[in-house]
């Protein structure tokens, strides 16, 4: 019989295009809304009944263990943004800017490491839990002395499945059960499911949006603000950690010097760990600073800086990440990771490793960073034509565009799990379906205290060539006709 696990696997693949019900799949079953916001499908909190064997017809259908009630707290059993923006849910010719995969490789040379590492023995079996030796050197010399010291390639560094799994594995290392975990809102949504996971609380501390225009641009605003007395007022005696992105998903904010500032005197007054997500470290626009907080008076002790191989290189397939920080948390992350994943894919490791250690003498990330600053302003351009207005981004590959404005047929037929979920969402399956131009509707990284921010804007991602951009831009200009 199906386990729950492959149930599980199986909701992002139900046609919910054509409005089929999950609720009447076999195994899948819909249960009331478990909020006043979330509305989503859920799976049964039963796992499936086992099929009769032959001659068994007449024995009655058992009732299983049920799953983990931290599945559903952690959204983990809710049909996402992910599984209702689905490219296969959404009309053939949409221009997908919604998920943030690029739609060009990674470069050749670091390709081709992969690929040779497929061709030898050794590539093809297990990398030692802590990482391939050659890519913790590679990340020792390619970070130098950023951390504010030569790195330590056996006792400072991690190698870990994707960036998620190495957050993942930080919790699990670090989160008691009734720890809280401090995330600013809009939040990377993964982040809620690993905290929950490991019976953690999350508290959340909403960042807020400027009205005060960006420079040069007439309908972009400057990037959102943290209240630091919110903050403050977040920490209570059971905080264990706080989470900082930077550059920020979906925001597209890099936060200031002063910002981090505050956040790590917060961090050492109530002796708090920090994990800096810094994934989009390569994609700070406009000549800002990317600050890596493990750098500050103080904070190296008490910092996991979090990197990712899928966004130095455009190779989100690749399950490549990494940890850096002190020995004391280090050691018990690979700990857990080993007991979550034991190793990471190893030949991706080896073209890692590659894109390391050529990426300087090649001028990849200064290349790169041109061409991203290219396809910002392509997308910054069709928004100013609509006269709508959007976060500046900063940082990273993401624009947040406020769609308050748009307005829709009274007739527009949306379907029921779209239909049960807020304005962001019908304004997003909207462009979809209409526009033929995809984006992500930003309130599902809220909690529903504060998910009426959320409610006026979408994430669009800019990380696909100039060709799908300039064709997304076009296509948006239609959009005129549905503007309040």
């Amino acid at each position: 019989m199906p386990t729950g696990k492959t149930v599980l696997s199986l909701l992002p693949l139900l046609s919910i295009k054509h409005n089929v019900n999950v609720a009447h799949a076999s195994r899948v079953r819909r249960l009331l809304p478990y909020s006043s916001y979330y509305a989503r499908s859920e799976l049964s909190t039963s796992h499936a009944p086992a099929s009769p064997h032959v001659g068994d017809a007449a024995r009655p259908t058992p009732e299983l263990p049920t799953y983990a009630t931290r599945m559903k707290d952690g959204r983990a059993v809710s049909l996402d943004v992910w599984s209702i923006f689905h490219a296969s849910n959404l009309p053939k010719d949409c221009i997908n800017l919604g998920q943030g995969y690029m739609n060009f490789p990674p470069p050749a040379w670091a390709r081709k490491a992969a690929q040779d590492a497929l061709q030898s023995v050794d590539g093809n079996h297990y990398a030692p839990p802590k990482g391939r030796p050659r890519l913790r050197n590679a990340l020792r010399d390619f970070y130098g002395t950023e951390f504010g010291k030569q790195l330590d390639a056996d006792s400072e560094i991690v190698v870990t499945s994707g960036a998620n799994e190495g957050q993942y594995a930080a919790f699990t290392a670090f989160v008691e059960p009734g720890d809280e975990v401090i995330i600013f809102e809009p939040f990377f949504d993964q982040y809620l499911a690993s905290i929950v996971f490991q019976g953690g609380k999350c508290v959340y501390v909403p960042l807020h949006p400027s009205k005060q225009p960006a420079p040069g641009v007439k309908s972009g605003r400057q990037s959102w603000t943290v209240d630091f007395d919110e903050l403050r007022r977040a920490v209570t005696p059971r905080t264990k950690m706080i989470v900082l992105n930077s550059p920020h998903n979906p925001l597209g904010k890099v936060f200031s010097r002063a910002e981090m500032e505050q956040v790590a005197h917060i961090a050492e007054e109530h002796n708090l760990l920090v994990m800096s997500d810094e994934v989009y470290e390569s994609l700070v626009f406009d000549g800002r600073e990317h600050i890596r907080f493990a750098t500050l008076p103080g904070m190296w002790d008490r910092t996991l800086t979090v990197g990712s191989a899928a966004k130095l290189f455009a190779a989100t397939g690749w399950r490549v990440g990494w940890l850096i920080g002190p020995p004391a948390l280090i050691a018990p992350v690979v700990a857990a990771t080993t007991r979550i994943v034991f190793c990471s894919n190893t030949p991706m490791q080896e073209g890692a490793a590659a894109g390391l250690e050529e990426a300087r003498q090649r001028r990849f990330f200064e290349k790169q960073l041109a061409e991203y600053e290219a396809r910002r302003s392509v997308l910054v351009g069709a928004f100013e034509r609509l006269g709508m207005e959007y976060a500046w981004p900063e940082g990273s590959y993401y624009i947040l565009l406020d769609i308050s404005r748009v307005r829709w047929p009274e007739d527009f037929p949306f379907p029921p799990h779209v239909e049960s979920r807020g304005r962001c969402f019908k304004a997003a399956w909207f462009l979809a379906n209409e526009i033929k131009v995809s984006c992500i509707p930003v309130s599902e990284f809220y909690c529903d205290e504060h998910v009426a921010i959320g409610e006026n804007y979408a994430r669009f991602a800019f990380c696909k060539d100039l060709d799908t951009l300039y064709a997304a831009a076009e296509r948006l200009q239609r959009l005129h006709a549905f503007l309040a």
